[in-house]
């Protein structure tokens, strides 16, 4: 967590040097380096070197696209599609992994070569040029879509950006922290990814624990609510991107995080495994666009010239509501029983709603409010 912060702390830097191609080269070399020393079954340390460089090549990504596609026309579609893929990834990569080692008996770390190239019978062997991995064509496809996005062309459209707006650059990053209006456009988009997200990894990761014992379903049905809760936030973010652009990031994403609401509060209160089961995904449904809306927003209320840096250490600090939101819930559910992460989940929801409401409106002149 530390390394993807750090990365997107230094985006803003890195794009001013280098450009969205630095971001295009680096990223995806980073990433090279990390499955290559996972796929060879290291010792422990070696895989905490590995995921440092992980979480590097992850915190760029995150910054740099997200701001990028966030800048073009229509971009609640767009970053709906970006992370629409990225869910049906999160979806289908745990599903290989685990047929991998149940079905096929083989190791854990061979699905690392998926990353770098096939799973051989043994990992020394060197492959062909037929024989590329994911990693691998992301290293020739982002430098290639990206070359001509250098650190001179991204710092003249900075300028550009700012005599348009009357904006003056100086410190992007600390201008978005501790700037107004800009630092209350950051710090309550930063606290609502770090409840989203906290949300969306307790509830994926608790769901099926509920299901069983709170429910008392069986394993594999409490475990395909997982399933399709992943699958609703992936189905969510592609489809509401559209209905997002036409009601406006503020109402559409208000309307959202409220149907997230009462989803939660069914789930809790309505003691049935199968209204559970179909409700949890629709929850899903309402809490997917939730990221992407951010990002939009950000990129409206906020001058060209803040938005990697704000965008990086919105998404760098939401992140870290995967971990403490579940630490928290996991104590919850320790002391007082797994039922107990329902109402949590209910509360930390109605937080969304109310940090998102503290965010200012977007005339359509482009003034805030």
């Amino acid at each position: 967590m530390r390394r993807y912060v750090l990365a997107a702390l230094v985006n803003n830097k890195l794009h001013m040097a280098l450009g969205q191609r630095g971001v295009a080269l680096i990223a995806p070399a980073c990433h090279l380096i990390a499955y290559i020393i996972s796929c060879i079954h290291p010792p422990y340390p070696a895989l905490v070197v590995a995921y440092i460089f992980a979480g590097i090549a992850n915190g760029l990504h995150e910054a740099a696209w997200n701001t990028y596609i966030g800048s073009l026309d229509n971009p609640n579609e767009l970053l709906g599609l970006l992370h629409g893929v990225y869910g049906l990834g999160a979806v289908i990569s745990p599903l290989v992994a685990t047929n991998m080692i149940t079905k096929a008996k083989v190791p854990w770390y061979y699905f690392y070569f998926f990353m770098v190239g096939p799973c051989h019978s043994t990992p020394c062997e060197i492959l062909t040029a037929r024989e590329i991995g994911i990693s691998v064509i992301e290293a020739v496809l982002c430098p290639t879509v990206f070359w001509r996005f250098t650190g001179a062309a991204f710092r003249q459209s900075q300028e550009q950006s700012d005599e348009d707006s009357g904006d003056k650059a100086k410190n992007g990053l600390r201008d978005a922290l501790f700037t107004r209006p800009a630092a209350r456009v950051s710090w309550l988009s930063s606290f609502v990814l770090l409840f989203y997200v906290g949300v969306e990894v307790t509830v994926g990761g608790w769901i099926v624990t509920i299901m069983m014992e709170v429910r008392n379903a069986a394993p594999f049905p409490s475990g395909m609510t997982a399933t399709g809760f992943w699958l609703g936030i992936t189905a969510g973010r592609v489809v509401l991107g559209f209905v997002t652009a036409r009601l406006g990031e503020k109402l559409a994403t208000t309307i959202y995080i409220t149907c997230a609401i009462v989803c939660a509060l069914i789930v809790w209160l309505v003691p049935n495994f199968y209204v559970s089961a179909v409700v949890v995904s629709i929850q899903g449904f309402f809490l997917g666009p939730l990221f992407p809306c951010v990002v939009a927003v950000i990129t409206k209320l906020l001058p060209k010239h803040l938005h990697v840096a704000a965008v990086g250490f919105v998404a760098a600090f939401g992140g870290a509501g995967a971990a403490v939101l579940p630490f928290v819930a996991g104590g919850i559910a320790q002391g007082t029983g797994v039922k107990s992460l329902l109402p949590f989940v209910v509360g930390v929801s109605a937080g969304i709603l109310l940090l998102w409401l503290g965010l200012p409106r977007q005339r359509k002149s482009g003034a805030q409010q």
